[in-house]
């Protein structure tokens, strides 16, 4: 074991002593630690592929701190345009929705004749996240969801959305099948009304077994079954359209039918119109 002289000369070499210290420190020992040391370097055999080997790592790692730095300032790129498009999303929506909203408003009060209809975002910050509430009114009745409306109702609600929507962003072809199954005589000529005379941008292809809506359709199609055989017959159905007689007074002398005109100074009575029900069977 090395005595303290010895411990004291190894400190010596490697760190600084205090002025006490170094007055016990014999030079000797100092000399022949140095010598140690000085032949114990002379003696190593350093690798000096090591240092080749650790320029090699090195300049690995710029090469992929570089295509790191490039990938990272893409994500971020991509990053920023992504949220940028998801504002756009949210922006371009809202302005939609708004418009819808109105819209649905005033195309069910229509089709009803009183009724009311709403949208409701259901989560108001992420309208994404959870979908949208539509509720509706029906003339003399309280609010909805339209899952507990009845088919009726729910017909006329669907079909008051599909018509915001085409009023908001038109879509050039519409095929419905039996949207009118479930409607009275009434809705059902509201419905093909609307249909002919307010969305002359857009083509209906409406299978319908009710004559109040196919009446009024540019083209029919008529499909029947004879001999087990699925046949078709197309019909426009102005080239049956009846024209309407002119319209005849009564003279109030002779009581006689007669066609516009004056007769011996006498104002001209119009017929007496047809009952209620046959107005409406005519409509």
């Amino acid at each position: 074991a090395p005595t303290e002289d010895q411990e004291l000369a190894q400190r010596a070499v490697g760190e600084d002593l205090g002025e006490e210290e170094l007055a016990k420190v014999v030079s000797a020992d100092v000399d022949a630690r140095m010598l140690t040391l000085e032949s114990n370097v002379k003696n190593l055999r350093p690798n000096l592929s090591s240092i080749e080997e650790f320029r090699k790592a090195d300049g690995e790692h710029k090469l992929r701190l570089g295509e790191y730095e490039i990938v990272n300032n893409e994500r971020e790129e991509a990053r920023k345009k992504l949220d940028g498009l998801r504002q756009q999303r949210l922006e371009e929506f809202m302005d939609g929705f708004s418009v819808i909203s109105m819209k649905l408003k005033e195309m069910y009060q229509m089709i009803t004749l009183g009724g009311d209809a709403e949208l409701e975002l259901v989560d108001t910050l992420d309208p994404f996240s959870e979908g949208i509430n539509f509720s509706v009114r029906p003339p003399k009745k309280s609010w909805k969801q339209i899952t507990n409306l009845s088919g009726g109702e729910k017909t006329l609600a669907s079909l008051s959305l599909v018509f915001a929507l085409h009023h908001y962003k038109p879509t050039p072809l519409y095929f419905m099948d039996e949207i009118d199954a479930a409607l009275d005589f009434r809705n059902v000529s509201i419905i093909a009304n609307y249909i002919k005379e307010r969305t002359k941008n857009a083509q209906f292809i409406v299978i319908s077994l009710r004559n109040h809506m196919f009446e009024l359709a540019d083209l029919l199609v008529g499909i029947y079954k004879t001999e087990d055989i699925s046949k078709s017959v197309a019909i426009n159905p102005t080239a049956f359209e009846v024209k309407k007689p002119p319209l005849q007074v009564k003279d109030a002398n002779s009581m006689l039918p007669i066609e516009g005109g004056m007769k011996r100074g006498l104002p001209p009575v119009p017929l007496e119109a047809a009952p209620a029900a046959n107005k409406r069977r005519a409509a």
